[in-house]
């Protein structure tokens, strides 16, 4: 077993936080299935339940407030399993046509995963997608620059999050304990959760998050003071969720890393 004060694994998410700046593409996906059954949802709404496996988040989406009223206005009855697993199979089959297209490496997450490697951390990953999506992000990602040693999607542990399974299945493969080893990077509440509850340590991301919610052009041509506020409501919410550290990018993780190490370090001595 490595050192005791040592992270020896970072687990990150992908749509969000490694790939598909804004976490955009199931956010389309969702606008268009949803739309295409006579309901419209706003952009907040849609990415509430982000970074659930997908058919938890059809759920999430029927029974939110506005997405109950509008099925039943439409349709004269509440939605049922059946509405999920149709909306589902629709859903699946645009995003697995056009995924590939949004799993562009976020900037400075190439680099800052080279940095990683060369300190000797192992580089996890979890992701909402399955692992038919993740065929099509793979190769992309990885001509692009970005790889993980360990890809775990829902279909494979059976749980999505914010259960802890994905992430114990990175230990697991990666032969890294105990948990507060391992470190969970996400731009989701659902990331934070996850790794709170597997008792590791998480980190939230503000820039190109799905939290955020904004797309690069936005992002780039926002005032300031308002981007600001936007940032700060962010990191409330990731703060309220449990994370241990909000980053502003993905550059600012291995700065982060060191923190955490002080903590345990601080930690250790206090026993």
């Amino acid at each position: 077993m490595a050192e005791i004060n040592r992270i020896q694994m970072i687990v990150f998410d992908w749509a969000g936080t490694t790939t598909d700046y804004g976490g955009v593409a199931p956010s389309v996906v969702f606008d268009r299935v949803f739309r295409e059954e006579g309901i419209s949802l706003t952009k907040e709404e849609i990415n509430a339940p982000m970074g659930m496996e997908k058919k938890a988040h059809i759920r999430a989406l029927l029974a939110s407030p506005s997405g109950d009223r509008q099925w039943k206005e439409r349709y004269g009855a509440s939605w049922t399993e059946e509405d999920v697993e149709r909306l589902y199979e629709k859903f699946e089959g645009i995003l697995y046509q056009m995924v590939a297209e949004y799993s562009v490496p976020i900037p400075g997450v190439v680099e800052t995963v080279r940095q990683l490697r060369e300190k000797g951390l192992k580089i996890g990953s979890t992701t909402g997608y399955t692992s038919q999506m993740m065929e099509q992000v793979l190769p992309r990602a990885a001509e692009l620059g970005y790889e993980a040693d360990c890809v775990v999607t829902p279909d494979v542990t059976g749980a999505s999050r914010p259960t802890p399974f994905m992430l114990y299945e990175c230990m697991r493969r990666l032969n890294v304990y105990p948990p507060r080893a391992v470190v969970k990077v996400g731009d989701t509440v659902v990331d934070i959760l996850e790794g709170k509850n597997a008792g590791a340590w998480s980190i939230g991301i503000l820039t190109g998050s799905n939290l955020l919610g904004l797309t690069r052009a936005e992002y780039e041509t926002m005032a300031p003071e308002e981007l600001a506020q936007r940032k700060q409501k962010a990191a409330e919410r990731y703060t309220e969720a449990g994370a241990d550290l909000v980053i502003d990018s993905i550059r600012d993780l291995p700065a982060a890393l060191e923190e955490l190490e002080r903590r345990m370090a601080e930690q250790e001595a206090a026993h």
